[in-house]
């Protein structure tokens, strides 16, 4: 190609094993058909494509081995997508044992409380063992409510109940997370 440039585009002036060069037709003003033509860039030409070496021959043992085309790999959002729908069956099945563990908590601790009123019957009065028998009643209608009702229904229980009592919600949650540190600290302490 440089030895080409130094020589020129003069006829049979060309170097052995260069190129053959190709004269093009290029539009000038004595060629376009309109004015508007002439102003008007050449239209570039898409480079020519090489054509595709043949692959040598497979043998036959190779092409009855062939693999099946793999499967188009899902997308950054299917991906994302799925991994979402795993953590939400994962967290509705732990939401699902946390409910069942915390109504068979909640019976078992009714039934104690209902083996304590009758102690508290003879000890202190049967008036003192009725108030024990109603929250032992109230703690089992709870624990029959959570048995009864799905994970969803009960989240919008609970959020029904903080619209309607925000006070009350955050105290619980004060509450709540009061005794929480409590415990851990306790426990870091027997730990020590």
């Amino acid at each position: 190609m440089v030895a080409q440039a130094l020589i020129g585009d003069q006829p049979g002036m060309q170097l052995a094993g260069a190129r053959p060069l190709v004269k093009r037709k290029r539009k000038t003003m004595a060629t376009a058909k309109t004015p508007a033509d002439a102003a008007k860039p050449a239209p570039k030409r898409a480079p020519a494509k090489k054509p595709a070496a043949k692959p040598a021959a497979k043998p036959a043992a190779a092409k009855a081995a062939k693999p099946a085309p793999a499967a188009p790999s899902p997308s950054l959002t299917d991906q994302a997508k799925d991994a979402l729908n795993q953590a939400q069956a994962k967290a509705r099945k732990a939401a699902d044992t946390g409910k069942a563990t915390a109504a068979c908590a909640m019976t078992d601790m009714a039934a104690m409380v209902e083996d304590v009123a009758k102690t508290i019957d003879d000890r202190i009065g049967v008036q003192y063992g009725d108030y024990a028998r109603k929250a032992a009643s109230a703690v089992s209608g709870v624990a029959e409510g959570l048995q009864s009702k799905e994970v969803e229904q009960l989240m919008d229980d609970a959020r029904e109940f903080v619209r309607k009592r925000p006070a009350v919600a955050i105290g619980a949650a004060a509450a709540v997370g009061f005794l929480l540190t409590r415990l851990i600290k306790a426990d870091d302490s027997d730990e020590a």
